[in-house]
């Protein structure tokens, strides 16, 4: 309950993720039972990816780096009074993904672990060049601009210390560039600062507009219609890739949304606030977290840097996370499984 509460806020809130909020935590490793400690974890975790989604609805400001996709539809159904939709597709598609997500830790952690293994170099390159598509494809009509737009966040990614010779790039002497430039603070400053700009410059003109809610706050029998599939097709994309090492969530989602973009009845609602939009990322980004509880569990390999965190805290209790942490440490394993059903 505490890590559920705790991780939907943090959600909320631009810029500080789960990982963020497990490290602030790893103290309590010292005094708590390791058990009730990882369902705290693990509740901040499916938390956090879930609670990313309300801002990124309401005010265009995405909580998490998942939640980025959310924010191109679903502020667009808030704009048009359609907020109560978005906001229901968005946790009814988060409880459908983290559920099949946790039944899958529960019987396929052997059979995805042995995908993921298979991968070599060239499936991990044919990933990347099909995540780069998707990207550029996504944002917008112009291929030209969707390009341009992926180039410069690939400039920004190569900023930092190159993981596989130790060599500092583009950091100009700059130190602080050594660790990088996080997504998140990317996101927040596309996102957040150019809205709360937007309002400022807004602010002598008049009284703040209140979207009034359009029919009724729940979905409609059209609504459900339109997002079943998209639940289901997010959770098939966004569970496999959580699983595989650096695939963390924002490339199932991307690969949600232009899933759902080329077989919506409705093609010219998107970037108007279409609900597909809303409904298959949001599944993508909380299946993917279950995915990635799965090498943690069974290999002892953190795919995100929150189940690397989260393995530097088997370590403070002395545990190895791997193939025989389901014969001996059985009670934190399904302890952990069983919490993630009722914290979803």
């Amino acid at each position: 309950l505490a890590g559920v509460t705790l991780g939907t806020a943090i959600g909320v809130l631009p810029g500080l993720g789960p990982a963020l909020t497990i490290a602030l935590l790893l103290p309590i490793t010292f005094k708590v039972d390791p058990t009730a400690a990882f369902i705290l974890f693990a509740g901040i975790y499916y938390g956090a990816m879930y609670g990313g989604s309300t801002t990124s609805i309401l005010l265009n400001t995405p909580g998490e780096s998942a939640t980025i996709v959310t924010a191109l539809e679903g502020n667009k159904m808030a704009r048009a009074g359609r907020g109560g939709a978005a906001l229901s597709t968005s946790a009814i598609g988060s409880f459908v993904a983290g559920t099949i997500g946790t039944l899958g830790i529960t019987f396929l952690a052997p059979v995805v672990v042995d995908l993921a293994l298979a991968f070599g170099p060239a499936d991990y390159f044919a990933l990347m060049v099909l995540a780069f598509v998707t990207v550029s494809a996504v944002l917008g009509s112009s291929a030209i601009r969707g390009l341009t737009a992926l180039f410069i966040g690939l400039i920004l990614g190569f900023v930092g210390v190159d993981l596989q010779t130790g060599q500092p790039r583009f950091t100009f002497g700059v130190l602080e560039l050594l660790d990088g430039i996080n997504v998140i603070v990317v996101a927040v400053g596309l996102f957040a600062v150019g809205e709360t700009l937007y309002v400022a410059s807004r602010y002598r003109y008049g009284r703040d507009e209140i979207v009034p809610l359009k029919g009724s706050i729940w979905m409609t029998r059209e609504e459900w219609a339109r997002s079943w599939k998209p639940w289901l097709r997010g959770t098939a994309i966004g569970f496999p890739i959580g699983a595989l090492p650096a695939g963390g969530a924002e490339i199932p989602t991307f690969l949600s949304y232009y899933t759902e973009k080329k077989l919506s009845k409705y093609p010219e609602e998107f970037g108007k606030g279409a609900i597909e939009g809303v409904a298959g990322p949001e599944a993508a980004n909380n299946a993917s977290a279950a995915g990635v509880l799965v090498p943690m569990l069974t290999l002892g390999l953190p795919t995100s840097a929150t189940a690397a965190i989260m393995l530097s805290a088997f370590t403070s209790y002395g545990i190895n996370p791997g193939p025989l942490l389901f014969q001996t440490q059985a009670n934190l394993v399904w302890g952990l499984i069983a919490s993630l059903f009722i914290g979803n």
